[in-house]
């Protein structure tokens, strides 16, 4: 029999002036949902319903930027997206676009259960919601007070911020001057200057003690993105991914992760370099990225479980059945 192990993540690119209050609070909810997904896993549920289950949790957090506490639109509305996938014959749901829907993770998971489809986004995804009678709830439920602010100094910036949710020490969210919270940098996306962006996403991978694997991952996006703009964490192979050796779920430079297939990469190199689950990710986060920068759980059917990133810094934490336990930040 196999040994399960779980990992989640809060994103990664962390403000390194993080206030201690902030860093507390985050690994005080990182230390929650893993211990959710420890119990569901010893009470023997399957992979794929545990990282629905802990992914719902993060969701439902305004600390992260997932489900309640979504970054904005440029538009100030809330667009969020998810992925969901079983190592199980490599089945997936995904969703784009949505804008009412309170657990995205798990109308991906109906996706994947109760439609043909793999993929769903806007107003088909949000039929098809209604249709399966998933719990929803107006646009203003997932948009926080602090959320407005950094959308205000976003337009005023005319950029997308880095950790929108987290105000330099002492700083107003509300008054703080733009240059005292967006930094001056040479960061690309897709070849074109911006200045540094938050690349917050939650995610969950997990092997149970059958050996099956599956991840999930949910996002907002970014701070003032375009309405319509899709990120990497509803793009199986980009975001997401599992099969029978693996499970992937990544965050960051969501257009630097579609470009390399970062999920999907870490299984292929598994499978034709015969790299094991650490070598894999390390290699990956390496030489797939170029300048990008993110970062990755994963665990393999083994039992193995593994993290890298190459920002600086990544909410995480990590469980096995051999009794280790680990949630951290910094590297």
């Amino acid at each position: 029999m196999a040994k399960w192990a779980i990992a989640i993540h809060g994103g990664a690119g962390v403000d390194p002036n993080l206030p201690e209050q902030r860093q507390e609070e985050a690994k005080r909810l990182l230390s929650r949902c893993l211990q959710i997904g420890v119990d569901t896993l010893k009470a023997r549920q399957s992979a794929v319903d545990v990282v629905e289950l802990v992914v719902r949790e993060l969701e439902s957090d305004p600390m992260f930027n997932s489900g309640r506490g979504s970054a904005l639109t440029a538009k100030g509305t809330v667009e969020m997206e998810a992925s969901i996938m079983d190592g199980r014959q490599r089945r997936c749901g995904a969703v784009s676009g949505l804008t009412t829907v309170k657990n995205p993770v798990s109308l991906a998971r109906l996706v994947m259960d109760r439609s043909p489809h793999s993929y769903l986004a806007f107003a088909g995804a949000e039929e098809f919601a209604r249709e399966q009678g998933v719990e929803t709830v107006d646009n203003s439920y997932f948009i926080t007070e602090e959320n407005i602010g950094m959308l205000k100094l976003a337009k005023e910036a005319n950029t997308i911020l880095f950790d929108y949710r987290i105000p330099l020490p002492g700083a107003d969210t509300c008054s703080a001057s733009v240059g005292s919270l967006v930094p001056d940098t040479s960061l690309q996306m897709n070849g074109l200057p911006i200045s540094i962006y938050s690349p917050e996403t939650v995610g969950c991978v997990v092997v149970d003690s059958t050996g099956n694997c599956a991840a999930a991952t949910s996002t907002g996006g970014l701070m003032n993105k375009k309405s319509g703009r899709i990120g990497d964490s509803p793009l199986i192979g980009s975001g997401t991914y599992a099969c029978d050796l693996c499970a992937i779920s990544c965050t960051g430079e969501g257009e630097a992760i579609i470009r390399s297939t970062l999920a999907r990469d870490v299984a292929a190199v598994m499978e034709y370099k015969g790299l094991n689950l650490q070598e894999a990710v390390d290699f990956v986060v390496k030489e797939r990225l170029d300048e990008g920068q993110a970062g990755l759980i994963a665990v393999s059917r083994n039992g193995e479980v593994a993290c890298k990133f190459n920002s600086n810094g990544m909410f995480r934490g990590c469980a096995t059945e051999d009794g280790y336990m680990e949630v951290g930040i910094w590297e």
